[in-house]
């Protein structure tokens, strides 16, 4: 599905401050745009889009309005637009994704700085490491006792 969004809609040149709002500028190619065709406000997004959609799916409590009528959603770091990035950091460091290549795809330009902050989420080499020295100690012993097999001794 993502591949044929990315086929129709190619990724177009925006010139945005980096880091905060004053920053030095910097251009990126950004795949997805608003309706004004102008890349997505983050703000907008989150009341417009990403809240209504956990109201929905019961996530959060139905908004309240403020003074002037306007819809305000519950909010909190795990219901957050944050949260969608700290998803979407887990996922792909779950299934392989490097560090390096996270910290390019989350826009940063320091993988040590990805690394600092996602770190918790890698999987641990604990379990892979001892899966790695399983798997070959078990290879090694089928194979020795497939070598004797045929001389009728077991070393158990």
């Amino acid at each position: 599905m993502l591949t044929e969004y990315i086929d129709a809609m190619k990724p177009r040149p925006y010139w945005l401050p980096w880091e905060k709002v004053d920053g030095k500028p910097h251009t990126v190619n950004l795949l997805f745009g608003w309706t004004d065709d102008k890349r997505i406000r983050a703000r907008a997004y989150d009341v417009l889009v990403w809240k209504p959609a956990l109201f929905q799916a019961g996530v959060i409590p139905e908004p309240t309005k403020d003074v002037r009528g306007r819809r305000q959603y519950f909010s909190s770091r795990e219901n957050g637009m944050h949260a969608l990035r700290d998803y979407y950091a887990s996922i792909t460091l779950a299934d392989g994704v490097n560090i390096e290549e996270l910290a390019q795809y989350m826009g940063h330009g320091d993988a040590g700085f990805t690394l600092q902050l996602y770190t918790h989420m890698l999987r641990s080499s604990h379990e892979r490491t001892r899966k790695a020295v399983d798997s070959r100690l078990s290879d090694l012993r089928k194979r020795q006792l497939d070598a004797h097999a045929g001389d009728g001794r077991r070393d158990d």
